[in-house]
């Protein structure tokens, strides 16, 4: 990877943790976003560049009707989030992916619209799947209404009164939406148009944008519809309630297969948080503003985790593990912990390792990073990825080498019984009403004909099993020419070679998988808060619940 800010600490290189410790669903699945999460990196470029926020349209009618353009103007580019609010029956109302109305739509646009742009959004973003947008588009998205609080909030309003907090907070947003889409997607900019740029060239800066503005319009459009309803006596939401929201979403298994199909990408952001880690403990000494502001992120981890609720069994059993873990770690601070001995982060840490559960220490991995902005921010420029330089297979690599690679980076897959109806229950494969990522029951469902390779593991162990009687010095590409079935393996193994976080080192199609463990890391890395199954494959979180708004980034302090 090159990216000054990864260039080696040697002082690090003793507290970095192994790909073997980490990369496992039972600890992904307890990732918390940190300072390195995208939408963190987007806040701090914007407030670091001075960018200017401004509404150019606001037609939205009486009913809530209508469309807002809201435009972000960066050092060099501007981008306008497009809005079309619309009027929505109850009945018609849905979170699911073959939903075909929701109550606002959403373009992110490449400049300024002009009134003929408009024209054509109008026509094409309110159809979502069944429109087309063009490569001046950089995401579509849409979101429903949260009913209760959105009427409550706007109800309260209007009688000139600010709405319930404990409301507020146990929802946490106005809105959610169900899809952010970009990346190419029914005809948005392909990645490729916009990677160069800096301020997008981090993973979904576009789609976090999109996000943060869209957060600012459900707000506006309480405002309005309370001033509508309420006319002179209502009021505005006041800026510490405000704070308190962010913008849902709703998601399922759509996003979770995209962690194996871009090996390269997960290494680098994982590569990231673990030197970030290894960076924080390697400090020889912990400075008196470090531990304030370490104590500071640990009361409001503790604040978060009391408001923090879900219904899903697992996810209430990690939550008393990090009520818990977090309650043991604040007594530990105040009578174990000396922060004036030598290297104080790293014997946090180690004592953490030892007494905390999974979801705990995670937990205590981001508030570690919290106090050190200086030292590890600029490892969030390392986070992407040019993964067609590692597309191409070196067919002169010889077997030896491959079977080497196999036992080194895939032991935990080669002594696994595939044959064991447990170990191979599951098969992805894509939609054919959506096209978008599902899990099947081998066993029970139709379709295995049809299966995504996202086996890793199994895939790994019949390679190693076809190599076994082959001579070590044939060539790959000549083992290829008489096995061309495992060329997608052959791929990833040589990635895997030189990128050891590039693997979840668990069977993906076993019985006891959990997809939901797969969206938690992603969504952690994002930057989501309040993860929330509503069952193993899909669920609610919220982003950008306590960030700043457009008319705060001077002068709210560092995201």
């Amino acid at each position: 990877m090159s990216c000054n800010a990864l260039d080696p600490m040697p002082q690090a290189a003793a507290f970095r943790r192994d790909a073997d410790e980490v990369m496992h669903l039972s600890r992904i699945g307890c990732s918390h976003p940190t300072r390195l999460s995208f939408l963190r990196r987007l806040l701090r470029r914007m407030q670091a560049e001075s960018w200017c926020f401004d509404r150019p349209l606001w037609d939205i009618d009486a009913r809530g009707v209508g469309r807002a353009v809201y435009r972000a103007s960066g050092p060099v580019r501007s981008y306008c989030l497009v809005a079309f609010a619309h009027e929505l029956p109850p009945e018609a109302r849905s979170d699911r992916v073959i939903a075909t109305a929701w109550d606002a739509t959403f373009a992110l646009f490449d400049g300024t619209p002009t009134a003929d742009d408009l024209t054509r959004l109008a026509a094409n973003v309110p159809l979502q799947e069944a429109g087309r947008i063009s490569p001046r588009e950089l995401s579509l998205s849409r979101a429903n209404r949260s009913v209760r609080l959105f009427d409550h909030v706007v109800e309260r309003l209007a009688a000139g009164q600010q709405p319930d907090p404990a409301m507020l907070r146990d929802t946490g947003y106005l809105m959610r939406t169900t899809a952010v889409y970009g990346s190419g997607k029914f005809g948005a900019a392909d990645r490729g148009m916009i990677a160069n740029r800096p301020e997008l060239s981090a993973p979904f800066q576009a789609e976090m944008l999109s996000v943060w503005l869209t957060r600012t319009f459900t707000v506006d459009l309480v405002n309005h519809l309370a001033a509508a309803r309420g006319g002179a006596r209502a009021t505005r939401l006041n800026s510490t309630l405000r704070r308190t929201l962010g913008v849902g979403n709703s998601t399922g298994l759509g996003m979770a297969p995209f962690l194996v199909r871009h090996p390269v990408l997960l290494n680098n952001w994982m590569l990231a948080r673990e030197e970030a880690l290894a960076r924080v403990r390697a400090q020889a000494r912990a400075t008196e503003t470090s531990i304030a502001a370490f104590e500071t992120a640990l009361a409001a981890a503790i604040d978060n985790a009391d408001e923090w609720h879900s219904t899903h069994p697992v996810q209430i059993a990690k939550l008393r593990d990090l009520r818990d873990g977090l309650a043991r770690l604040a007594d530990h601070v105040v009578q174990g912990w000396v922060p004036q001995a030598p290297l104080p982060w790293n014997a946090l840490w180690t004592w953490g390792q030892a007494n905390l559960p999974l979801e705990a220490q995670e937990a205590l991995l981001a508030l570690m990073l919290e106090p050190h902005g200086d030292l590890v921010d600029g490892l969030a420029d390392c986070m992407d990825a040019d993964e067609n330089r590692f597309f191409s297979i070196d067919g002169a690599m010889p077997v030896a080498t491959m079977r080497d690679i196999l036992v080194a980076r895939y032991g935990w897959a080669l002594d696994v019984d595939y044959d064991d109806p447990a170990n191979s229950a599951r098969f992805w494969y894509i939609s054919e009403e959506k096209l978008e990522p599902r899990l099947g029951e081998r066993f029970s469902e139709p379709g295995a004909e049809r299966e995504l390779p996202l086996d890793v593991g199994r895939q790994a162990a019949a390679l190693l099993r076809a190599l076994s009687d082959q001579p070590g010095a044939l060539p790959i590409a000549g083992f290829l020419l008489t096995h061309p079935e495992h060329r997608l393996m052959v791929r990833r193994a040589q990635i895997s070679a030189g990128h050891p976080f590039a693997d979840i080192r668990d069977n993906l199609i076993s019985a006891n998988m959990l997809p939901m463990d797969l969206l938690r890391c992603k969504l952690a890395f994002f930057g989501a808060t309040r993860f929330d199954p509503r069952s193993d494959r899909w669920l609610r979180i919220n982003l950008f619940q306590g960030a700043p708004y457009p008319d705060e980034m001077q002068g709210a302090g560092t995201p």
